[in-house]
Formats: C-alpha cells, structure tokens, sequence
C-alpha cells in the first residue's frame, strides 16, 4: 500500500481564531475522514460515562473542534473524530464547542470538499488503506466511519509515550498508521492490539521512522 497524502496547511489553533466557539450538534457534523480506530473509541466511550454533564461539558470546552463552514451553515469537523464519535456513542444528542478554520463562500458541498481538499485537509483512505477515493465517499456523519486497525494501534503507541502528539498535523496518526501498514507485523485488530505492539514499538523507535512528526526515538 503506497499511500500518497497531498501537502497540508497546518490546521489553525483556536487562539488564531481570536478564541471564538461556537455550540454545535455532535450529529450534525460531517466527517473529513473514513475511517477510525474502534480501540480509541472504546476508551473515549468509557471516559465519558465515567464524567458528569457538567465535567463533560467543560472538558469539551478546551478541546474544540476546528470545522469548515459553507454558505448556509453546514460544517465539516477537520478534527477531534474520534472524541466525538464516542461522545454520540454515550450521548446521540451531544453539544460540543468548535472554531471556525475555514469559511467556504458557497452552499455546495462539492465545493466545500474541493476547498478542503486543496489544503490537505481530507483523509480519503478507507480502514483498509485502500485509496485516495473521491470525497463523495466520506461518511455523511460520524457514525458511518469504518475501522482502522492500524489508526488503533498509533493511538495506542501515543498513549504509551512512543509517539508524541501533533495536533496541528491533519491526520498525524493515519501518516504514521501508512508507515506501519508497509511494515511486518502479526495480525491484530483494534479489540486484540497485543500481538502487534512489540513489533509496532521497535518500528516506530527506529531511525527509520524518524521524516514523521512525533517521532521520539
């Protein structure tokens, strides 16, 4: 699988946008991706049964979403996938706070995806790897995103501290889930990751890997 990921623009922080957010529907918005890792979202799902409304609400305050807005008010999240899908999972209803990173001056979504697409803001790889597909593909909303082993397995080796994060980086994790799917590894799945860490760890450790942003050594 050679897979290609166009030149991006750094996605702008909120403190960029003068820290204005704005209250949206979790539901309502539309995916810049295909797919997730079912690992990430199982935990994501038990933090926030774990929290109050309140604690929920104001820990989703610091972490808002950065969306691209059409004409007529449309919104495609170009982050925080995987926080938000397992919130619709604990709350299909959900409110979260997001920043505008792009106004689109047309209602169209064609014309929205094109503008997103130019700043390599679109991940247009299927859980299998397989692509760039056309952004018609993409989900319509959060609940249609497949699976990604691999995008599971980088999640995991960032929470043991093997990766650091990027989070200006469009789809930092998938970059680094590319680079793991060319190499040898045992078969796993997003429920069963053991078998594919040790080797995951070495890999991501070498100096081989070291062009990806995050990689500590």
């Amino acid at each position: 699988m050679d897979l290609q990921l166009s030149p991006y623009e750094p996605l702008p922080a909120p403190a960029e946008r003068n820290g204005e957010l704005m209250e949206v529907g979790v539901d309502s918005l539309h995916p810049t991706q295909m797919c997730v890792g079912l690992a990430e979202i199982k935990h994501r799902i038990e933090d926030f049964k774990a929290e109050s409304k309140k604690a929920r609400r104001d820990y989703l305050r610091t972490k808002p979403v950065p969306v691209a807005r059409s004409s007529d008010g449309q919104l495609w999240m170009v982050d925080r996938h995987h926080r938000l899908r397992g919130l619709l999972e604990v709350d299909p209803k959900a409110t979260a706070w997001a920043y505008v990173v792009l106004d689109v001056g047309a209602a169209s979504p064609e014309i929205v995806l094109q503008a997103l697409q130019q700043r390599g803001w679109l991940y247009l790889y299927d859980g299998r790897g397989l692509g760039p597909l056309h952004p018609s593909a993409l989900p319509g909303t959060l609940l249609g995103c497949q699976d990604d082993p691999f995008r599971s397995l980088v999640w995991k080796l960032k929470r043991e501290g093997v990766i650091e994060a990027a989070p200006l980086i469009p789809f930092h994790e998938f970059r680094w889930g590319a680079w793991l799917r060319r190499k040898a590894l045992p078969p796993f799945s997003s429920d069963r990751l053991d078998p594919a860490l040790p080797a995951a760890r070495a890999y991501a450790r070498s100096t081989a890997a070291s062009r990806l942003a995050g990689w500590k050594g």
